[in-house]
């Protein structure tokens, strides 16, 4: 059996994040190669004024996943598999062994302020729970314009979806969805439209980034959720990376392809608890856990069982 662990992507952070990783070595070892890094401290970035910017949330998400998967190593356990959802990419390639950590923050850093000069106001994301993907593109399509767009951006599960766009067509989609029947409909904490067309040129300018950067062939799996795919090579790695602003969302997929390949064990690094109820609902057999809500201890001895 194999341990599976899944990064969450932005809308997962919370005030407080890395003030409350765990004590350990591995933790404040991260927390200070992070800020020598930017030239800061990065214990600045988890406020909750800080956390209006996307740039302080992205970082934030990658310095605890790859600072939560050094414990683990620490202890013994390495994952079999990796699964990132947008910016867990990043920590998900960090942790995977194909790329470096330093090249990863700097990389985070171009990431969110291309996105943010992109769209600075305006845009969000919004989820929708109760209506399949071809009643929600009905709706999508009736809504979206050249000059309000909304897009179909991230499959989560088969009724619970994630749209993208500008704020006027996001409201409308959400009050059209919970008249046909929507169970519910949510704004996230995403206050740029990720996973669709609309950054499409940002995404061309991250490649152009990424392309001045070694990348190294993974240790363990590398899952790509904009294609439902195992990576292995490093071209193909980075240019997921540099595109996974621009692409959908197929995280359903990648969570089925996960169970096939053995994953029986999904551990979900902070912040988050989305991905690991996903998975429980998903996998008829197996476990799913998050380290925001579950006790090291338990997290590690399970993990440590799921290896031998």
């Amino acid at each position: 059996m194999s341990v599976l662990f899944m990064l969450p992507g932005q809308g997962a952070q919370r005030a407080g994040l890395l003030h409350t990783l765990p004590s350990a070595r591995q933790i404040d070892e991260t927390l200070q190669q992070t800020s020598d890094l930017i030239g800061s401290d990065c214990l600045l970035l988890d406020t909750m004024p800080a956390l209006e910017s996307t740039y302080a949330v992205q970082l934030c998400l990658l310095i605890a996943g790859v600072a939560m998967a050094r414990v683990f190593a620490a202890n013994g356990i390495v994952p079999a598999m990796v699964a990132g959802l947008s910016i867990g990419a990043f920590p998900a390639a960090v942790i995977a062994g194909a790329l470096d950590y330093s090249d990863a923050v700097r990389l985070v850093q171009r990431r969110a302020q291309l996105m943010e000069q992109t769209y600075p106001t305006g845009y969000g994301m919004a989820a929708v729970t109760g209506l399949d993907k071809f009643e929600l593109e009905k709706i999508i399509d009736a809504v979206h314009s050249k000059v309000a767009p909304v897009y179909l951006a991230n499959f989560n599960a088969a009724k619970q979806l994630v749209i993208s766009g500008s704020n006027s067509a996001l409201e409308k989609v959400m009050e059209r969805a919970l008249e046909a029947k929507a169970t519910k409909a949510v704004r996230l904490a995403v206050n740029v439209p990720s996973h669709c067309p609309l950054f499409d040129e940002a995404a061309r300018e991250m490649k152009k980034t990424l392309d001045g950067i070694a990348l190294q062939r993974p240790s363990v799996a590398y899952f790509s959720a904009s294609t439902a795919r195992v990576l292995f090579d490093p071209q193909l790695i980075g240019d997921d990376l540099a595109s996974n602003m621009a692409r959908q969302v197929h995280w359903s997929e990648t969570m089925r392809l996960a169970w096939e390949r053995g994953a029986r064990l999904a551990i979900e690094m902070p912040g988050g608890t989305v991905l690991s109820n996903l998975a429980a609902t998903q996998w008829t057999d197996g476990i799913s856990l998050a380290c925001d809500t579950d006790r090291l201890d338990t997290l590690l001895e399970l993990a440590a069982r799921e290896q031998s």
